[in-house]
């Protein structure tokens, strides 16, 4: 599995953690996240070793989705990473989103997304 055109969005997670400590940016309207995403957090998620910036109470939850047109019914689902191998055998190209959550207080933040694949396009759907 050889992940590609990797996007890395710790800037924009830091100017967000900058707009909260200088108060432009309100802790509620930096910790919302959805019903649905701390469900998935809770039940799907991987935790990491990494605190929390907002509450610094609980590690993070990566939740893992996956976008793309071969995917059909999975795209949009969450996968855990140990699934994206297979899928990476699959499918032709996929793109992967890794969402950041904190259980505790709902900060979430899109971590990283990259594209996987084996690069082959698929049959026509």
């Amino acid at each position: 599995m050889r992940p590609r055109l990797v996007v890395d969005y710790g800037l924009a997670k830091r100017a967000v953690l900058a707009e909260l400590r200088s108060g432009s940016l309100t802790r509620d309207d930096a910790c919302d996240a959805q019903p649905y995403l701390l469900r998935a957090a809770k039940y799907h998620g991987e935790p990491t070793g990494e605190r929390c910036p907002v509450c610094r109470h609980e590690p993070l939850t990566h939740v893992t989705y996956v976008y793309g047109d071969e995917l059909g019914r999975y795209a949009g689902r969450v996968k855990a990473t140990a699934e994206l191998a297979e899928l990476d055998r699959e499918y032709g190209e996929f793109r992967v989103y890794v969402v950041e959550v904190c259980q505790s207080c709902a900060w979430n933040h899109l971590a990283m997304s990259y594209v996987l694949g084996h690069g082959e396009q698929g049959p026509e759907r």
